[in-house]
């Protein structure tokens, strides 16, 4: 097995082995170096005998039993995300709002590294391991991450209910949180929430093609958490401040036809297959409604895909339903609303201010507050909180030993290594030769500072490498000039230092992009050039090295990099997104050959003309009476810098389609409603098939075999990406839509089989105009590369 492979199927079995359920001794040793101060309910002689304490009841009747004993008044104090103590019934105050994007964060009030634990491995941002196209690697962060949480937790460093993964597509390319999510593609995101969450969470089976199987549930019934991850943010939210319009206000108009097949897919996935025990209303509304007030909303996930948990607010958002949208005429009815809506809990405290005049003004009954309750307490008994000492309990062990360690960091730096993206390669300029004595110059911004490389939702990183320091490493003679005074680059003052270092050594490495100050929550970009003067910066520089030089680019949303692009003095371009602790380590090994570049862009690169489309309209379709281009490699039909998928390697790569049908028959009886088949005109045949209507879905599914052959010198990961175009049967097809996807091991000059499993009713369906799924009838297209395979979709 590859080194590469072999090391992260081994960590995912380590892994496994740390988040296995078996219960494991409280230690003399592990008790020591615990938290004594630790707070928990149920704790003995005085408060372990209550029925909720009962650990052999089902769930449902110790959290009602638990609501039963509470006053109105203590009742109203558990709907914050700051809940309050219980002193008589020896419940401790619950912090519920901790984060874990990409490893253990800083953003809200359940975390602090203010303690035993003072950091914890950060991985790279959501966008760049999305970028490796791995679901293993995706199930292994989350687990790694878990780890670290529960190992925090048993400190009294963190709480149990993260806020993660955040898994809304990447729709425009000035949003300042795209970098937070797996992309632009909605099987890309459904994918990736429910390996993270399946890892996070502690359950489910992750079979990665690697070998690797294992169950980790906690029990036959599957209750029992590690750790509960929330989905976010529900639904259609991807835009923060854009001319007048604000995320807190924001009216998000949006067709059943793109709610179905591009907005809701990420949270029907992580619901259904990832089995998510949180999900977030977002502060936007949704076709007028409140997301967090919209009924008809939140009942889809609990009623329609089977959710089981709690439902949060993002933080305030309840009372942005009056304050902000003034949707309510007072800030009881936003309370009533937001409740009867089915939000259980508020981040913030609107609810504890205004929840007891609401019902006093008869518009909620303390039922609908028992709703709510019984919601957030079975999930913390599910998270074993109420089963006394948590130190003795399955996770008891896990201690400041198993954060930060070799391999998690190891894990980290495979996950950069994966993520980054080799967008120009001329003349085969990378990679740079080891072992020879020349001169580096590593010039720009974002190439010393590894503090600027971890994105938003980032916490404190065990041990961080910038680009110069990783490539310190490698080339003893390596220098380092900024170029520029911080990203914004608004002066050309450091300009002459950049050329002097440039025309002396023997070979550029330039590291320029976007940070924190062009793009983050609360703040989307207005270009998509490189900022302030950074673009002269590189010319100037490439103009005066002796050899064309390397750029890397950082940050998560896209760039308009079309003056490097064409630039023949820039022979290799790299993207290496917000790379994490282990970014500097992972972007020389790529540069020096040691890892053969595999990553592919989860998004479109548009050119800086898209800002002219105005950030607020929410088509997915193109509309040409418009002048409208549509968004995302699914419906865009304008120029693109590069496109959703785009990824070179140090090695080439053909393919073949060995073994795939040539025609599926949908055999009768099937469930045809003649009305919603109108016929356009006399003589028409049926050309689609709406998904409820086909009653063997599960006998259509089929797998596509792929012959990879790796033409180069180089062994190397990458990763297979199948592709179909429907027949045009109804108004909105997609131009292509992305079917699978495998990240396969490759060796030099043989063949490596991919194997990508097809369910039709799932991947070559899309929503029509009335947003729901149909089936087109006739010729379907499979594409790898450029290789083509037809399927007939017909009715025997």
């Amino acid at each position: 097995m590859p080194h590469h492979w072999k090391s992260l199927f081994l960590l995912l079995l380590q892994l496994l082995n740390l988040c296995s359920t078996k219960s494991q001794p409280f230690t003399s040793s592990s008790s020591s170096s615990s938290n004594p101060h630790l707070q928990f309910p149920c704790k003995p002689p005085h408060h372990s005998s209550y029925p909720f304490c009962n650990n052999s009841l089902p769930i449902p009747t110790r959290a009602q039993s638990l609501i039963s004993l509470l006053t109105l008044q203590e009742k109203i104090q558990q709907l914050s995300n700051s809940a309050s103590a219980i002193p008589r019934l020896g419940i401790p105050p619950y912090e519920w709002w901790s984060e874990s994007l990409h490893g253990i964060a800083t953003n809200g009030p359940g975390v602090s590294f203010n303690g035993t634990i003072p950091s914890a491995t950060s991985f790279p941002q959501v966008i760049v391991t999305a970028a490796a196209f791995n679901r293993t690697l995706w199930f292994s962060v989350g687990a790694a991450i878990a780890v670290e949480a529960r190992a925090m937790y048993n400190f009294g460093q963190a709480g149990l209910t993260f806020w993660a993964p955040n898994i809304n597509i990447f729709r425009d390319p000035r949003w300042g949180r795209g970098q937070e999510t797996p992309g632009e593609d909605p099987m890309v995101a459904s994918a990736y929430a429910v390996e993270f969450v399946k890892g996070f969470q502690g359950g489910g089976i992750r079979d990665g093609g690697l070998g690797a199987r294992r169950v980790l549930e906690s029990d036959e019934s599957g209750d029992s958490l590690m750790l509960s991850a929330c989905c976010k943010h529900f639904t259609a939210y991807d835009l923060e401040s854009w001319r007048n319009f604000s995320r807190y206000s924001f009216n998000a108009v949006v067709s059943e036809q793109d709610l179905e097949d591009t907005y809701q897919p990420p949270f029907r996935s992580c619901i259904q297959q990832g089995k998510a025990s949180c999900l977030m209303c977002s502060y936007n509304a949704v076709n007028g409604v409140p997301a967090c007030a919209q009924k008809d909303l939140l009942d889809k996930a609990r009623n329609e895909w089977g959710f089981k948990g709690y439902i949060t607010s993002d933080c305030d958002a309840v009372a942005t339903v009056f304050e902000y949208q003034n949707y309510t005429k007072s800030p009881e009815d936003a309370v009533a609303d937001v409740l009867k809506a089915g939000t259980d809990i508020d981040c913030g405290t609107y609810l504890l201010r205004n929840t007891l005049s609401t019902i006093k003004q008869g518009k909620v009954q303390e039922e609908d507050i028992d709703k709510a309750l019984l919601n957030l307490f079975s999930v913390q008994l599910r998270l074993g909180l109420f089963n006394g000492d948590p130190r003795k309990g399955k996770f008891g062990s896990l201690g400041a030993q198993d954060v930060c360690t070799s391999e998690h960091k190891t894990l980290a730096l495979e996950a950069a290594r994966q993520g980054i993206v080799l967008l120009k390669n001329d003349k085969k300029f990378l990679p740079l030769k080891r072992g020879v004595d020349f001169s580096l110059a590593v010039i720009g911004p974002l190439a010393n500072n590894s503090s600027l490389l971890g994105g938003d939702y980032t916490g404190i990183p065990c041990n961080p490498k910038s680009p110069f320091e990783g490539l310190q490493e490698y080339s003893t003679r390596t220098s380092y000039v900024a170029g520029c005074q911080d990203v914004p680059c608004l002066s050309d003052a450091g300009f002459e230092k950049a050329i002097y270092a440039a025309k002396k050594a023997d070979f550029v490495v330039i590291v320029v992009g976007i940070d924190a100050s062009q793009e983050r929550e609360d703040h989307d970009r207005v270009s998509l050039l490189l900022p302030g003067k950074q673009m002269a910066l590189v010319s100037s520089v490439a103009a005066a090295s002796k050899e064309p030089v390397i750029l890397v680019l950082a940050g998560g949303g896209p760039l308009d990099v079309t003056f490097a692009k064409e630039d023949l003095r820039i022979a290799s371009i790299l993207w290496i997104g917000y790379p994490g602790e282990a970014g500097g380590r992972a972007l020389a090994e790529v540069i020096f050959g040691d890892f053969n570049p595999g990553g592919r862009l989860p998004m479109t690169w548009y050119p800086e003309s898209f800002t002219n489309v105005p950030m607020n309209d929410m088509n997915m379709r193109a509309d040409p009476s418009l002048g409208y281009p549509g968004r995302t490699y699914r419906f865009y039909t304008g120029d693109r810098i590069y496109g959703f998928g785009h990824g070179l390697s140090y090695s080439s790569f053909t393919y073949n389609i060995v073994s795939a049908p040539k025609k599926l028959s949908l055999s009768k009886p099937f469930k045809v409603d003649l009305s919603r088949n109108v016929l356009h005109q006399p003589g028409d045949v049926l050309d689609h098939l709406h998904i409820d209507e086909v009653t063997s879905c599960e006998s259509l599914r089929f797998l596509v075999e792929i012959a990879v052959k790796n033409n180069g010198d180089m062994d190397g990961g990458h990763s297979v990406m199948l592709f179909s175009r429907v027949p045009k049967v109804v108004k909105g097809v997609p131009v292509r839509q992305l079917i699978g996807f495998n990240r396969v091991y490759t060796f030099s000059n043989q063949y490596t089989t991919a194997s990508i499993l097809v369910d039709p009713c799932t991947h070559l369906s899309f929503a029509d105009e009335h947003g729901e799924r149909i089936l087109p009838l006739g010729e379907h297209v499979l594409m790898v590369g450029d290789i083509q395979h037809f399927v007939s979709v017909e009715i025997n």
